[in-house]
């Protein structure tokens, strides 16, 4: 990256709190810089490593996970630790991971979801997206979760990636997803799922949709379900149509995708997936606070500040429905003593420095990489640069500053710390022994592997061994 020191110097050692995409990225950039003596450690929450990667991509996409192979090769760099099952903000401080390391670097995500802010919203069969995806997936945090699959019609809000993997889940036939590494409860009550009509609702109109064309392709080729768009909707006013000659050429596959759709109609499979554009949720119908259905509203498309927005026009119909899921978008969460912009759910930041813009200072030797650095955008890939750009302006920081480092004072290894506070860590070699059982396990069954859900059921296996 083009930063060299100008010094001789002990090792330099480089806390990244989180696992996830970003977090491996952002080690990857440090041991790059051959001339730097660097240590990273590396803290989780969990007991297991990769974030949205194992408990995020849906597991009929196994061929994007193969990227922990990637993250496996820089975990077995030398210079490279594992922490899991340490929380930072209980199991260790924000202090005293400045007392310890030279610099701390922030890849914790945005494991939160934004709200529809409509009445009703909070009656019972109405859930986040990121419940819904960490339940199938088998994320400890949401292992418990309860999805009432008896209604014949659900309702998503939002017209991303995510959204489109919820519909694709549901519309799958069970022989399909038996052979991946859907968590074994999820699979068990989608065997009993009555779903038969999946409405994917977005605000506005299709060349504004979020999702991509692989994604949307997919929906082509279910053997289970007819993926529907209504001819009527794909037609374009003239701002969109402007946006389309002006838009790559993701948007224009997405709007061929659609139109095929359209084309081919109902051909009386089981299931249906039904594109609604220009609507949007007034209200969450309910009986005895369970929903029924949604009280919808049509949009139109108005410019605003140079870019097409959804304005409301009065219209208004009801869709019954037994099941809501919103997917508006991911959103970060305050970081314990950290600034924090509630409206984009970030860290603020100058180039992945943090930056705290009540004081107008910046915090030298804090730095975020990921969603909790520009917001929840982007696939796994985008990551790497966005870590890149952080890890540069760090070590830029360490040149200009002329600091030494703390190595060099003697400073105490954290794991005294964690063992004085009872912290039962787990190790990368730990991890593995976890991992090599999910996937013996699923070899067993004829799955990748069969995802431990519990935590605690996670260190019995690890301690084990």
């Amino acid at each position: 990256m083009g930063v060299q020191p100008t010094f001789d110097t002990p090792n330099w050692r480089i806390a990244i709190i989180g696992s996830g995409p970003s977090a491996f990225y952002a080690a990857q950039a440090l041991f790059k810089q051959d001339s730097w003596p660097l240590r990273v450690d590396m803290f989780e929450r969990l007991p297991t490593p990769y974030g949205l990667v194992r408990g995020g991509v849906a597991p009929d996409h196994q061929k994007i996970k193969s990227v922990i192979k990637i993250y496996e090769r820089i975990a077995s760099n030398e210079r490279f630790r594992f922490f899991g099952n340490v929380e930072f903000g209980r199991d260790v401080s924000r202090e005293d991971l400045l007392e310890h390391y030279d610099a701390v670097l922030y890849a914790v995500g945005s494991s939160s979801d934004r709200q529809l802010g409509v009445p009703g919203e909070d009656v019972s069969g109405v859930h986040s997206a990121t419940e819904f995806v960490g339940w199938y997936n088998g994320h400890p945090d949401y292992r418990h979760g309860q999805f009432d699959l008896s209604s014949k019609s659900v309702a998503i809000i939002g017209m991303g990636n995510v959204a489109i993997d919820v519909a694709r889940i549901l519309a799958h036939r069970l022989q399909e997803i038996e052979v991946t590494d859907i968590a074994d409860h999820a699979l068990q009550e989608l065997a009993g799922s009555q779903i038969e009509d999946i409405y994917l609702i977005a605000r506005r109109g299709p060349v504004q949709a979020a999702f991509t064309p692989v994604e949307a392709r997919e929906l082509l080729e279910m053997p289970e379900a007819d993926a529907l768009a209504n001819p009527e909707e794909l037609q374009l006013d003239e701002g969109s149509q402007q946006e389309l000659d002006a838009a790559g050429r993701e948007t224009r596959q997405n709007l061929e995708i659609l139109n095929k759709m359209a084309e081919r109609g109902n051909t009386g499979k089981p299931k249906r997936l039904r594109f609604v554009f220009l609507t949007s949720p007034a209200e969450v119908l309910s009986e005895g606070g369970k929903v029924t259905g949604l009280k919808l509203e049509r949009n139109v498309l108005k410019q605003r500040n140079g870019k097409l927005s959804a304005a409301g026009s009065g219209e208004t119909f009801t869709l019954d429905c037994g099941l809501v899921f919103r997917s508006i978008g991911y959103k970060g969460l305050p970081q314990p003593g950290l600034p924090y912009d509630a409206k984009s759910g970030t860290v603020p930041n100058q180039q992945g420095q943090v930056f705290n813009p009540e004081t107008g200072v910046a915090c030298l030797r804090e730095y975020v990489a990921g969603w909790v650095k520009r917001g929840p955008s982007g696939v796994i890939g985008t990551n790497k640069p966005d870590a890149v750009e952080s890890v540069r302006t760090m070590l830029q920081t360490f040149l200009d500053e002329k600091w030494q480092p703390k190595e060099a004072t003697g400073v105490a290894e954290i794991e005294a710390l964690l063992e004085s506070r009872q912290v039962d860590t787990v190790s990368f070699s730990d991890w593995k022994r976890l991992d090599e059982h999910e996937v013996r396990a699923g070899q067993e069954s004829g799955k990748p592997r069969r995802k431990v859900s519990d935590p605690e059921e996670m260190l019995r296996i690890i301690r084990s061994g």
